[in-house]
């Protein structure tokens, strides 16, 4: 990981991007669960990372990848389709790293992992990632604003209240949210009229 770190240095040094405090401290492998937290069926946990970089954001991976492609005359390449397919080799090389082992070989946290294996990890996630930022910068959509937005049509999908514990589609919901929405409109109607 310091190789690997002073590497990245010498890198991020060489580009000169504006706004990048060269600050290595953070090791992605530090990382770990700091909370666990049994499901509500007793089963699977959930783990909370511990620790993430704070000096790093979508526009400034964004920003970073502009400059990478401009300085070595990529942008003739990534095109939106080349890209997105870049991106979808990544996700498979991801996920072989999975591919064949048992639940119980990745628990949360995987604190049964080597430190190289979970380099591995980061590696091929890190590829993910980027491709995907570098895929909506150049298709023009503001990544981090469409994420938020998506968080928000999830929640009304999947109401809490109706979901908890399950792991079935949202529209196996849908007739219980419209029938409740009916419900309450029909309550408020009630009560509107018993005020006049």
């Amino acid at each position: 990981v310091a190789r690997k770190t002073k590497t990245m240095q010498k890198i991020m040094a060489e580009l000169k991007v504006d706004g990048f405090d060269n600050d290595f401290s953070h090791d992605p492998m530090r990382g770990g669960v700091e909370e666990m937290a049994e499901g509500a069926s007793g089963g699977i946990v959930q783990a909370v990372p511990a620790v993430w970089a704070e000096n790093v954001g979508l526009e400034n991976l964004r920003s970073r990848q502009q400059t990478f492609a401009k300085e070595r005359d990529w942008n003739q390449h990534h095109t939106p389709r080349n890209l997105a397919l870049a991106m979808v080799g990544e996700v498979g090389e991801m996920c072989e790293i999975f591919q064949w082992k048992k639940d119980a070989d990745c628990p949360p946290g995987l604190t049964n992992w080597s430190e190289k294996q979970k380099e591995g990890l980061a590696e091929e996630m890190s590829d993910v990632l980027l491709y995907l930022v570098r895929l909506s910068d150049v298709c023009g959509i503001d990544l981090g604003a469409a994420a938020l937005r998506k968080i928000e049509k999830n929640a009304q999908k999947y109401p809490a209240q109706h979901v908890r514990g399950s792991s079935a589609k949202y529209t196996e919901y849908a007739n219980i949210v419209q029938q409740e929405a009916g419900a309450a409109e029909a309550e408020s109607s009630t009560h509107s009229k018993g005020k006049k």
